[in-house]
């Protein structure tokens, strides 16, 4: 509070000249001599005496301690126009209302509204599907037995249609990056992605400011590799659409789950697949304004190393890689003596395997316990064993190291067999 306000509030009764003393960290010595200033000068004796004259508008002390005792003695439960007029009227005191009512708001004897809100401008929607996706989770108890799960829902903005809907029991990197694999194997890549500011779409360095363009989190970085923009919300009403759908999820999914006595996530999230999601759309999606689609297919061949987390590692002198508590072992390989030293990449899919990847190399793939998996090379080797002769030799044929260039001190294998030819 100002120091003029904590006066004001002494003189009301609202506090003690002791207490108002405390709250400006002034002695009650000093207090006492500004209450003297204060009765005898008013305004201006509070003023510090080096800054100049104050100002001639000012009102009297008298005055103001009666407007204060008037309402807090006989007009309390009035407002402060009716206050004001009550003044002019029977009092003859002639203030302006807005003086009227900044003085008793720093009395404590009046509170001060509210602000009032921001201007807000409803936001069209995009004209073809697959422009902007909302992405969102809704943390409900959705089987009304007291456990809270969340829903997240990935919706359209041009047709309000849902692609996406399952409940799982936290929102996270892998949810998200499950919820945005499925719908672009099934629908195909759109051009972005709105959603709120949680800490697995964005990095805020300090709260309240935009979020971080340049560092990007797992789902961040996914979205950028397949060309999907990521559009942060900064408001809850920026999400409104997506918001009031989640009051009609609220309001009806509970409900049709208790009706068919689904109890179990299970059973609860291939309810939704299989025909709830369908239900929805059909009773509250609306059309696009234009036809089309702004959907295109995904190039590549797999999705799995793009929603997979990605930590870069250093292998170790004996060709082990730390990840996560656990130790990666890689196997000799053909191409190169020994990695140790080289920067891999480690994947942590979302089935909870692990693929170590050196360049275009895979080196590695692992369970979730960091026991290693089945190698192409190993399947290859095994399929090889119930090949004909023939193939046999066709597929090492094929395999075979090509010859290697002449130099100084290594002799190229045509250069060898001109040689025998010669000496024989």
């Amino acid at each position: 509070m100002k120091v003029h306000e904590v006066i004001m509030r002494a003189m009301s009764k609202e506090i003690a000249w002791f207490q108002a003393a405390e709250i400006i960290g002034i002695s009650p010595r000093q207090m006492q001599r500004w209450k003297n200033r204060w009765e005898k000068h008013g305004y201006e004796g509070l003023l510090d005496r080096r800054r100049g004259q104050p100002s001639p508008k000012r009102i009297a002390v008298p005055v103001l301690e009666e407007v204060l005792r008037l309402y807090r003695e006989q007009y309390f439960d009035l407002n402060v126009r009716h206050f004001h007029e009550k003044l002019v009227e029977q009092h003859n005191i002639h203030l302006s209302y807005t003086w009227v009512k900044t003085a008793l708001q720093m009395a404590g004897l009046v509170q001060r509204a509210r602000k009032r809100g921001k201007h807000r401008k409803r936001r069209e929607r995009r004209p073809l599907p697959g422009m902007m996706l909302h992405i969102d989770g809704s943390k409900h108890s959705w089987f009304e037995d007291g456990c809270y799960y969340d829903l997240i829902v990935i919706m359209d903005d041009a047709s309000s249609e849902i692609y996406y809907a399952q409940l799982v029991t936290a929102e996270s990197t892998f949810t998200v990056m499950t919820a945005v694999r499925e719908v672009i194997e099934t629908r195909g890549v759109f051009c972005s992605l709105y959603s709120d500011r949680a800490s697995h779409f964005f990095l805020t360095p300090k709260a309240g400011e935009p979020v971080a363009d340049k560092h990007l989190t797992q789902v961040g970085r996914a979205l950028v590799e397949l060309g999907i923009r990521p559009i942060p919300a900064y408001s809850p009403q920026a999400r409104g659409r997506s918001e009031r759908g989640f009051r009609t999820w609220q309001g009806r999914l509970p409900q049709e789950l208790r009706l068919r006595g689904i109890k179990t996530l299970a059973a609860a999230n291939e309810f939704l697949r299989n025909s709830y999601i369908a239900e929805f759309n059909q009773r509250f999606s609306v059309p696009a304004k234009q036809s089309g689609t702004a959907f295109i297919a995904c190039r590549r061949p797999t999705l799995d190393y793009v929603f997979a987390l990605q930590h870069e590692r250093t292998v170790a002198r004996d060709n082990t890689v730390s990840y996560d508590n656990r130790v990666l072992q890689i196997e000799k390989n053909k191409w190169r003596y020994t990695l140790a030293g080289c920067k891999v990449v480690v994947y942590e899919h979302l089935n909870g395997s692990i693929s170590l990847r050196y360049g275009p190399h895979l080196v590695g793939r692992y369970d979730a316990t960091g026991a290693p998996l089945e190698t192409a090379v190993a399947t290859r080797s095994r399929a090889e064993k119930h090949l004909p002769a023939k193939a046999k030799q066709k597929r090492l044929a094929v395999e075979m190291t090509p010859p290697r260039k002449a130099t100084k001190n290594v002799a190229s294998r045509s250069g060898l067999e001109k040689s025998g030819q010669k000496a024989a």
